[in-house]
């Protein structure tokens, strides 16, 4: 997921919008519903006691955490905390759900700051929170689980997951994959623990104060950008010099060249050099001139430029979908690339090929959708997978006909924050830049509090509708009994 992503777009796709669709279930000739998209469970009769639907979330970043909460919240019959209508109170029904989301840290981590984190230790601290510390996560609905997947049986509904007790298998009604992408550092953390990432990210910002010769960023992607921005702003009186094999910035990325351009006039506004063109063939041994000196690295350019620099930071976009390394016959489930191929619904795509297609979905980095990568996105469709999932129990249990959302596609576009400053381009508001634009997309943490408030991580998970009045009884009648013991002393 791209370090610059904007967010704010993603709150006003909702369903019934432009950017999304709202459909009915397709049926036969016979008018049964259509196969592809109805579960393959029994039909739950409301007499019966429910055993609770079980979800297993794979990821929890920006998809699987988003996808959690908004499918406890549709289980509990309220109102979504992604909703924006006024009018929505929630369905008013309550299903028995037990999610379980795997994720190999122990904690969610906010990656689209990641390049401010390895400048600033008061931001690494804020960008980590462990998942026992997320209030809305702690709700009998749901349980997380540090640990690695290593297998998922699509026929039998079962996964296999390694921690550091050993393997579990897990099974499931639903599954909604939002591994993401195996990214190299430094555009993620190295580390799984929280303790161990800040003892990583105080070891590069310690590099980046002592940086007497300057810092070279290697690439010039929208994470190496952001990371010479913002060591730029924060420690100003360190040279950072961006080097870019190709003669323009953002060279991987589907944007308009005036997006680029705009880019690189607001880092050399802001000091930065920047080298283009020219690849780094060779780094050097650190060599220390003095003992009170910090090491000075020596880098070679294809163009036979040379540059001393006293910390490097290799940002050369590297990053393999996760996907193939844990599906059964990944082939068939993704494309060329790695990325799981969906329906519009997010269901893997049902080709005969993959047992129970219908009951798998796949969200945000990982799944193949039309745009940009980035964590507005993610969240969106995360989003969608639980309501999607939430529509077919209300079919299993309440008999209603499901109403499926599905996503539109969406055309290239992009924020980037550089420092005090940011660039960013959308089709549908052309190319803005300025500190009024890092504000909208990212305020002043590269949209830490807009992700955090907007899935609200901190506000504890409400209880499902009608456990209050229930309460409420139970009180009445304590305290009747208790107002007709008195009356029996007296």
């Amino acid at each position: 997921m791209a370090a610059s992503s904007i967010l704010r777009t993603d709150r006003r796709r909702q369903p019934n919008t432009p950017n999304s669709r709202s459909v009915g279930v397709p049926r036969t000739s016979a008018g049964q519903l259509g196969a592809s998209y109805y579960s393959s469970g029994p039909l739950y009769r409301f007499e019966e006691p429910q055993t609770p639907f079980k979800v297993l979330i794979l990821g929890g970043s920006y998809a699987g955490l988003s996808a959690a909460l908004n499918l406890v919240d549709f289980c509990h019959g309220r109102k979504n905390r992604f909703s924006i209508d006024e009018a929505d109170n929630g369905t008013g029904k309550v299903i028995p759900v037990q999610v379980t989301i795997v994720d190999p840290r122990d904690g969610f981590y906010h990656l689209i700051g990641q390049p401010l984190a390895l400048s600033s230790q008061k931001f690494a601290e804020a960008f980590w929170t462990k998942y026992t510390d997320l209030a809305a996560l702690q709700t009998p609905e749901i349980r997380t689980v540090q640990g690695s997947i290593e297998t998922v049986d699509c026929a039998s509904k079962t996964a296999t997951i390694t921690t550091a007790k050993g393997a579990i298998h897990e099974s499931y009604d639903y599954l909604i994959t939002a591994t993401g992408l195996q990214r190299e550092y430094p555009s993620a953390p190295r580390s799984l623990k929280r303790e161990k990432y800040l003892a990583e990210t105080a070891e590069n910002l310690a590099n980046v104060r002592d940086a007497s010769k300057g810092v070279v960023v290697i690439g010039g992607g929208a994470v190496g950008i952001e990371i010479a921005a913002e060591i730029n702003m924060l420690h100003p009186q360190i040279p950072v010099t961006l080097v870019h094999s190709r003669t323009r910035l953002l060279s991987s990325e589907s944007l308009p060249d005036e997006f680029a351009a705009r880019a690189l006039e607001i880092l050399h506004e802001n000091k930065i050099s920047t080298i283009l063109g020219a690849r780094v063939i060779d780094i050097s041994e650190p060599q220390q001139i003095t003992p009170d000196e910090h090491p000075q690295y020596t880098l070679t350019l294809s163009t036979g430029q040379t540059l001393v620099t006293s910390h490097v930071i290799n940002a050369v976009s590297r990053f393999t979908p996760t996907a193939p390394s844990y599906l059964p016959n990944p082939e068939s489930i993704c494309d060329d690339q790695g990325y799981i191929r969906i329906e519009p619904t997010l269901q893997f795509v049902d080709d005969g090929s993959v047992p129970n297609a219908a009951d798998h979905y796949a969200a945000g980095d990982v799944a193949r959708w039309t745009g940009i990568k980035r964590a507005g996105a993610a969240m969106h469709q995360g989003h969608y997978a639980a309501r999607n999932i939430h529509q077919k129990m209300m079919s299993r249990v309440y008999g209603t006909p499901p109403e499926f959302v599905e996503l539109a596609e969406v055309e290239p576009g992009m924020g980037l924050a550089l420092g005090k400053s940011a660039v960013g381009y959308f089709p549908s508001m052309g190319l803005q830049s300025g500190e009024e634009t890092r504000e909208l997309f990212f305020q002043g943490d590269l949209g830490f509090m807009i992700c955090y408030k907007w899935m609200q991580l901190g506000t504890p998970m409400p209880k499902a509708v009608g456990v209050e009045k229930e309460a409420e009884k139970m009180i009445e009648k304590v305290v009747e009994t208790e107002v007709e013991v008195e009356k029996v002393q007296i």
